[in-house]
């Protein structure tokens, strides 16, 4: 009869427990954004190591967001800078890591730590004929190497209060097919779930996280603490005029023009000749605040069909961009992310879409931070 009791008991006591947990799974977090940016080419995309690293971004970067009116910020990190090629941490990036969580913290900034760049994947890593060059989604082996780096980040981050920092377990995936992405969202989601039940994680779309294919993301049923992501530099020849990486920027001489027809027929006429398939869309489609809204319909119903929080975690004009036409753009941008609860982290703190100058420790765009911090801030 004791034995059977006992039984009984720890019968109970195991459903009490389950229970337990399955109401803390579905908590929803507290993890609430509205405006922010990227801390872009510290952690990620730069070459520098020691003392200039370090130096690079310091406790004054932060309190000034939070002075500005931010409320979070983004943490672009690569596999390279935290992990050598036989897979042992780098200390020191591990420590400015948590040096930045502190410091985001304390100055009550939320904050999103985004493995930006791996070994296996990376988002302009395509070739020339315009296929992936990359390995992750061909390879169970990289997949799973991709499950290990955030089990290691997750037993480095998971004290961290749910309510201010979340996890955006890859950037800009360009798979061939939607499903390959899908298929990597449901594993390293179920990876990340074993063993942290609670964590917001940000989710985005395939193909650079484009609004146009959100719609065939599958999004993990039943978890209210994911947050879904697209990025958005629509119309490239506006946000990258001038940019030497991206060939409408590197080849395009003529005006641009916003809002309104982009492209007059006269500077297409005397464009070069290889970026006038390209260049051909800017001369017939009229962009203002009701094409953002056209374009970013396909997000905004995905976020309603989920009941999810939508982010637009990059966005940005290149610096050397027309100042005027850079504000007009931003300045509908705004309004929409307002419209639509849509939060957002511009592209980005100080480098070249930025608005700070880190070299010579102003600004460099001060009208550009007036401007985004006209819009709606997160409500208390």
């Amino acid at each position: 009869m004791r034995k059977n009791s006992f039984k009984l008991a720890m019968i109970v006591m195991a459903l009490f427990i389950s229970a337990a947990c399955f109401a803390q799974a579905g908590k929803v977090n507290n993890f609430r954004i509205k405006r922010g940016t990227n801390i872009s080419h510290w952690l990620s995309q730069s070459e520098q190591r020691g003392e200039a690293r370090r130096l690079h971004i310091q406790e004054d970067d932060f309190a000034r967001l939070e002075e500005l009116g931010f409320d979070f910020v983004r943490i672009p990190i690569d596999e390279v800078q935290f992990w050598d090629e036989q897979g042992n941490k780098l200390p020191e990036a591990w420590e400015l890591l948590k040096n930045a969580l502190d410091w985001s913290r304390k100055h009550n900034l939320r904050a999103i730590v985004d493995l930006h760049i791996i070994r296996s994947h990376y988002f302009n890593a395509v070739n020339e004929d315009g296929q992936n060059a990359n390995t992750l989604f061909t390879s169970e082996k990289a997949q799973q190497d991709l499950i290990n780096l955030w089990y290691q980040l997750s037993d480095f981050l998971k004290d961290r209060s749910c309510d201010w920092v979340a996890y955006e377990f890859m950037n800009e995936p360009v798979a061939d097919e939607h499903e390959q992405w899908n298929q990597l969202v449901a594993k390293v989601h179920k990876a990340l779930r074993s063993r942290e039940a609670q964590r917001t994680l940000v989710i985005g779309s395939n193909r650079w996280q484009g609004h146009e294919t959100m719609k065939y993301l599958k999004v993990p049923e039943g978890d209210k603490n994911i947050v879904l992501s697209f990025h958005y530099y629509n119309p490239m020849i506006l946000t990258h005029y001038g940019a030497w990486w991206a060939p409408i920027g590197r080849y395009y001489k003529g005006k641009v023009h916003y809002p309104g027809v982009l492209v007059t027929k006269e500077d297409y006429d005397a464009a070069p000749d290889e970026i006038k398939p390209e260049l051909k869309q800017y001369t017939e489609q009229v962009w203002d605040i009701n094409k953002i809204r056209e374009q970013f319909k396909d997000a905004i119903e995905a976020a309603k069909k989920y009941g999810l929080q939508l982010f637009c975690g990059e966005w940005g004009v290149y610096e050397p961009v027309d100042r005027e036409l850079a504000y007009n753009w931003t300045r509908d941008m705004l309004t929409v992310f307002d419209e639509f609860n849509i939060a957002w982290t511009t592209w980005c703190y100080d480098a070249d879409f930025g608005f700070w100058d880190q070299q010579r420790h102003t600004y460099k765009d001060r009208p550009l931070v007036e401007l985004l911090m006209s819009g709606k801030p997160l409500e208390k």
